[in-house]
């Protein structure tokens, strides 16, 4: 029995192909109501992978490979998805939820592979001082919300006192991550602030609105994702709000979210960290190696979307620092400790994103032991419903280090204390 159990267990290991080396999970949700949102980024993720092993025969030599799982943004899913598919080798994880990413975060840390949570997750986790193993460069939640009131300074001549503005929330971990900022900007600043939350999923938000029109705020700012963001720009337009004076973070600005309200969206805002559309060399390449060759990962109608160069962002960047991981280990199967020092020491020029086909498609990273924030800059965009596309409506704008730096060492030293974790970097 031992002999014919060994005789079988050779023939499958004969039967089987090698597993790639480098495994990147794709913890994605094209299941429940932010499927329209979860879809497209998984796409632009796997894809960008796809054109890697197909052009360049992967990362250093070493095919890529990209085993996907689940969640339907549910937390509980998020977390076995994670438990289901670290033991494969998995190099880095990028859960595409705040939700998700508070309860991985302790895991990681403990498992020892990278978490990378680029615009959304545990703000503080921009202090690499205290979170070793997570990284949210270019940009986060609170970098977020100073941008938009930067933003609205410059519309205002430098002066916001006695304005008021409202933010209406998703009522969850994600949604309340910018308060505390906002206060703080409000303090600073001299405008009132006004809380909006919206229950999970965001389909009812009649009462919300109603007090929108009867507080007439003079700016409304959103922190959605999912069917939240079409409904609420949906009864703005029905309440004849302004949408020049409406602005949604970097997850409340897609096609998805102004395309159902039709010209009656035309002029909302968004922050964004990242360029889109498909005007960069880089399609040139996914459409010869990927979307020609019948490999893509979806139906083809993403590409140039704003979620799906996100996507492709993330896989961008989870690439690069892995190349950086292989050269500061001199050899190309790297393992997620390794990956992390790629994360770590990442310095992503100018030059290297024209490289890769994407020119001025983002800011330059460059990482430290410290640093796991990047940048802490974006753009806003504006919708032209006419044209279908999103305009870019201002320079790269940098987050108000004054009012974050403080807030980022206030709560990383709280985590810090919690979980009994002594500073490194010193």
């Amino acid at each position: 029995m031992k002999k014919t159990m060994t005789a079988i267990a050779l023939a499958m290991a004969v039967a089987t192909p090698a597993m790639a080396d480098l495994v990147v999970p794709n913890l994605s949700y094209r299941t429940g109501p932010y499927a329209p949102n979860g879809i497209p980024y998984a796409d632009g993720f796997n894809d960008y992978f796809t054109l890697l092993n197909e052009r360049d025969g992967g990362i250093g030599g070493e095919l890529v490979r990209v085993p996907e799982c689940e969640t339907a943004y549910n937390t509980e899913k998020g977390v076995e998805c994670y438990e289901s598919t670290k033991g494969d080798g998995a190099l880095v994880f990028n859960p595409l939820s705040t939700g998700i990413t508070y309860q991985l975060i302790p895991k990681v840390t403990a498992d020892g592979i990278t978490l990378y949570t680029p615009g959304y997750g545990r703000t503080s986790a921009a202090n690499g001082k205290i979170f070793e193993w997570v990284f949210n460069y270019p940009a986060n939640y609170w970098d977020g919300a100073s941008v938009a009131v930067k933003h609205l300074l410059d519309e205002n001549g430098g002066d916001l006192s006695g304005k008021k503005i409202a933010l209406v929330y998703h009522n969850s971990a994600y949604g309340k991550e910018p308060i505390r900022t906002l206060q703080e900007l409000s303090a600073k600043h001299g405008f009132e602030l006004v809380e909006i939350p919206v229950d999970h999923p965001g389909q009812e938000q009649k009462s919300q609105w109603l007090q929108i029109r009867r507080d007439k705020p003079d700016y409304v700012l959103m922190w959605g994702w999912g069917v939240m963001n079409a409904v609420a720009i949906q009864e703005a337009v029905n309440i004849r709000y302004p949408m020049d004076h409406f602005i949604g973070v970097w997850w409340s600005g897609s096609e998805n979210d102004v395309i159902p309200a039709g010209e009656g969206a035309n002029g909302y805002k968004a922050i964004g960290f990242h360029g889109t559309g498909a005007d960069y060399p880089v399609y040139g390449d996914l459409k010869q190696y990927v979307y020609d060759a019948g490999k893509a990962a979806g139906d083809g109608s993403n590409p140039g979307n704003v979620l799906y160069s996100r996507g492709m962002y993330a896989a961008m960047i989870i690439s690069e620092a892995i190349r950086k991981g292989q050269e500061i280990a001199g050899h190309s199967a790297v393992n997620a400790a390794e990956v992390r020092e790629g994360f770590e020491n990442l310095n992503l020029t100018q030059e290297r994103l024209t490289e890769l086909g994407l020119p001025g498609f983002a800011q330059p990273i460059e990482a430290t032991c410290a640093d796991h924030g990047g940048p802490g800059s974006a753009m806003i965009f504006q919708w032209d419903a006419a044209a279908s596309t999103w305009n870019q409506a201002s320079d790269w704008i940098t987050a108000d280090s004054e009012v974050l730096d403080p807030l980022i060492a206030e709560d990383s030293a709280a985590f810090a204390a919690e979980n009994n974790i002594a500073e490194r970097c010193n």
